[in-house]
């Protein structure tokens, strides 16, 4: 079952997603057209601190959402981003649940699951699939987030990020190896300078399975579309799947 994959690094996580929004917000955009509202909320599986749910919202300004989040810390700040606009605060509900565990209403008009699913093993996955069928109605889209490539393979550490707070500076290092060949062990870095000393470090590690968007579909029993990237470097390989 999926556990909570952020805390350790959720102090930097606005860093991330900030450019996060930036490189996915044209691909999520175009899945939110296929949306009907009227058919019932839009269920962001991993909302993270909700940079993305202000979008959907944005896209979508008559959509109910529900905004899961299972990280402590990050649904913190979610919470917060959310009381803080009276919009969201109307049509967003924010919940912790796990995602092959969500409650969910009986009717959703449809999903978007970003930084999530290579988290899951294959029988969660199985469970998340049949949850989501008995409540998606034909035609409504479920928007899914792959790292990009589809096999295990081993990355040297490269910087992925450097900003500067204040008198600080922070660099996100990420590298990978492959464990098996569909399963890629990443490490994470967090580098704080004041000029050239370190004065603080955040390591974390993760398991994420590589999946393609095919194979997505296949488990799924949902029809494939791709929808790319923005081609910008680092930017995640987005796809739709349709019920």
């Amino acid at each position: 079952m999926a556990t909570d994959f952020y805390s350790t690094s959720a102090e930097f996580y606005e860093m991330v997603a900030q450019r996060h929004v930036r490189t996915s917000s044209g691909p999520l955009t175009t899945a939110l057209r296929m949306v009907d509202p009227a058919q019932g909320p839009v269920v962001e599986i991993g909302a993270g601190t909700g940079r993305l749910t202000e979008l959907i919202a944005g896209r979508l300004r008559t959509a109910d959402i529900l905004a899961v989040e299972p990280s402590t810390p990050m649904r913190a700040v979610l919470t917060s981003r959310v009381f803080g606009d009276p919009d969201l605060r109307r049509r967003v509900t924010v919940v912790a649940d796990q995602a092959p565990e969500l409650r969910l209403p009986a009717r959703i008009s449809a999903v978007v699951v970003f930084g999530v699913l290579g988290h899951l093993d294959a029988a969660d996955r199985g469970r998340l699939w049949e949850l989501l069928h008995s409540r998606l109605p034909p035609g409504a889209p479920v928007a899914v987030e792959l790292m990009g490539g589809h096999e295990a393979r081993s990355l040297p550490p490269i910087r992925m990020l450097r900003e500067t707070i204040g008198a600080q500076t922070y660099e996100w290092w990420t590298s990978a190896e492959a464990v098996e060949p569909k399963l890629m062990r990443w490490r994470t870095t967090w580098k704080v300078l004041r000029g050239e000393d370190v004065v603080r470090t955040v390591d974390d590690t993760y398991d994420w399975a590589t999946l393609s968007l095919e194979e997505l579909a296949a488990e799924s029993g949902m029809t494939a579309r791709p929808l790319g990237g923005t081609g910008v470097p680092g930017s995640p390989e987005i796809g739709v799947l349709i019920r």
